[in-house]
């Protein structure tokens, strides 16, 4: 072949490659009533807001929150009032009236008093109804004097129930510190560990004995903080030691069950009336 034709011929087929090219698109017919054919698809909505769900209104929301927060707020301020008047030596019960009046509380409105009467004060566990339908404060012991506490700690050391609490004393005596600092003698005061909470005790001076100075600091030296009663037990038996075997709670033991008999029951013969044996018949199964 000609290498000039070849020449020409690489040289129209880089020009051609070198040219763009610009694809005429189809123009719609006039007399077409039919709309064109829209090559991409059409991506669907989303689905509106109505039909996710049921929408929270929001107002509403913060209007039941603060409205909640207000009446146990008036609660609040209510049973703290009557707690303190029960300090000062006021016993008396009061209305709903009253105690808004002693609270400065008089703008409370129609619903939150009705919910007060009904529900709130009645199932209050500080707050106590009398039979005239009046208000007064529930107190943990019902103790009026020093006289009535030192009577309650008695009774506590002799059942062996312990102490009692000191703030459910302040909460339960009128003019507390006054009446613990007459009784200082005869009561005892220690502290608990786990929550440092100060417990009261009838100090009974009928179990004092005398104990020697040597043994007390014996007795003093041993940690037993971090010793459970199991522990203690299993190092008290392994000096010898079998004092505590008895003490604590017994599990009840469990009823043994009865085993069935698997024996075959024997028709005793009669005993009675030997003398009849020749006349007397049995109806036994053959």
């Amino acid at each position: 072949m000609d290498p000039a034709l070849l020449r020409e011929r690489e040289l129209f087929k880089k020009k051609a490659l070198s040219t763009p090219t610009v694809e005429k698109k189809k123009q719609r017919d006039p007399d077409s009533s039919l709309p064109p054919k829209d090559e991409t698809k059409k991506k669907p909505k989303p689905p509106s807001s109505s039909s996710a769900g049921p929408k929270l209104d929001v107002v509403n929301y913060k209007t039941m929150t603060s409205s909640s927060q207000y009446k146990f707020g008036v609660l609040a301020k209510i049973v703290k009032h009557m707690r303190t008047r029960h300090q000062e030596g006021d016993d008396h019960p009061l209305t709903l009236e009253e105690i808004l009046d002693e609270t400065n509380q008089l703008d409370v409105g129609s619903k939150v008093k009705q919910w007060l009467l009904t529900e709130a004060l009645q199932n209050n566990p500080k707050i106590e109804v009398s039979p005239d339908g009046k208000f007064i404060f529930k107190a943990s012991y019902k103790i009026r004097d020093r006289k009535g506490l030192l009577r309650l700690l008695k009774q506590q050391d002799l059942k062996g129930l312990g102490g009692i609490l000191l703030e459910d004393i302040q909460e339960s005596l009128p003019h507390c510190d006054k009446a613990l600092k007459v009784l200082q003698n005869e009561i005892v005061f220690i502290t608990r560990p786990i929550d440092k909470k100060k417990i009261v005790f009838y100090n009974d001076k009928t179990a004092m004995l005398p104990v020697d100075e040597e043994f007390q600091k014996l007795w003093r030296s041993v940690a037993v903080e971090s010793m459970d009663d199991q522990k203690i037990e299993e190092y008290l038996e392994r000096q010898g030691i079998r004092s505590m075997q008895d003490h604590g709670p017994k599990k009840p033991a469990a009823p043994k069950r009865k085993k069935p008999n698997q024996r075959k029951k024997v028709l005793k013969k009669p005993r009675d009336n030997e003398h009849m044996a020749d006349v007397l018949e049995t109806y036994e199964e053959k």
